[in-house]
């Protein structure tokens, strides 16, 4: 279990290298590298810069948006309020930032086992990958008499090299990304605690991914439990016995608990990740 207060957390600049445009953000959360359900919990800024190509990844998204505006052209524009689930094997975007955007990102891998990428892994990867060609508007082009495909998405180059071998996108479970609009679900009353609301906006997958909101009136108590991550949204509350600030997070693995009390009405952002409990799906993950 941990408890994370966004606001307090140090933002990084970077001039996005597989990417293109500036790139800041805040790291919230991570899961065990390695493993299948490794993930990554960010708030990223971006500005009218970035572009990212149409593509897809070996690995699952959501995305939340806090402030401005993000393009995903064919697949839809984000707004403030706007949730948006993007699977492993579905292509996407281009995608292309307002001049301020803020978002919840959290990354992490899918019912395929494919995993997810540690942030080191990404970076030691971009620089070795600088020997052999370049990067430019999301794509690595190798120069000439360089072995391997001549111009290749920037991620899948740097995973390929990570991981030794060609990557195997998973076989796509949905069409397009999956665009949530909360304000037109209605709240309703949580069986088990008093003054608990809950809108629950989807669930993807065959492992139990799920997202959607949950609202505490003022002095209600949640017990948080599951796979889960909570991302206060608005007004005031303790998590696990800490005051929330602006942008907490709480995060609880399986088997883990932890009590959520409101001092003012609260709202939240819910995030289920996969659970890989079997042999099967972890034997998987290593081939």
């Amino acid at each position: 279990m941990q408890v994370v207060h966004g606001s307090r957390v140090e933002e990084t600049v970077r001039v996005h290298k597989h990417r293109e445009g500036e790139f800041r953000f805040r790291r919230l959360l991570t899961g065990e590298p390695g493993t299948p359900g490794n993930f990554v919990l960010e708030m990223v800024t971006t500005t009218h810069d970035f572009f990212s190509p149409r593509h897809r990844h070996n690995f699952d998204q959501f995305r939340y948006q806090l402030e401005g505006d993000f393009d995903f052209d064919r697949n839809g524009k984000m707004k403030p309020g706007v949730l948006g689930y993007f699977p492993e094997g579905t292509a996407y975007g281009p995608q292309t930032s307002a001049d301020h955007s803020l978002t919840l990102v959290l990354q992490f891998g899918g019912a395929s086992g494919s995993g997810y990428m540690a942030a080191e892994q990404i970076e030691k990867g971009t620089e070795a990958l600088k020997k052999h060609g370049y990067f430019e508007k999301g794509i690595f082009h190798r120069h000439d008499g360089e072995e391997g495909k001549k111009n290749i998405d920037g991620y899948q180059a740097i995973w390929e090299l990570a991981n030794g071998k060609p990557m195997v996108y998973p076989k796509p479970r949905y069409h397009d990304p999956i665009m949530m609009y909360p304000e037109n679900y209605e709240w309703v009353a949580d069986a088990r605690d008093a003054g608990v609301w809950t809108k629950r906006t989807g669930a993807f997958g065959e492992l139990g991914t799920e997202c959607g909101f949950l609202r505490l009136e003022p002095g209600a108590r949640h017990r948080a439990e599951g796979r889960r991550i909570y991302a206060v949204l608005g007004g005031t509350c303790s998590l696990a016995g800490q005051a929330s600030d602006k942008y907490s997070v709480l995060l609880c693995e399986a088997g883990e608990h932890a009590d959520i009390v409101a001092t003012g009405e609260t709202t939240m952002l819910v995030l289920t990740l996969p659970v890989f409990a079997s042999a099967t799906q972890q034997r998987m993950a290593a081939e």
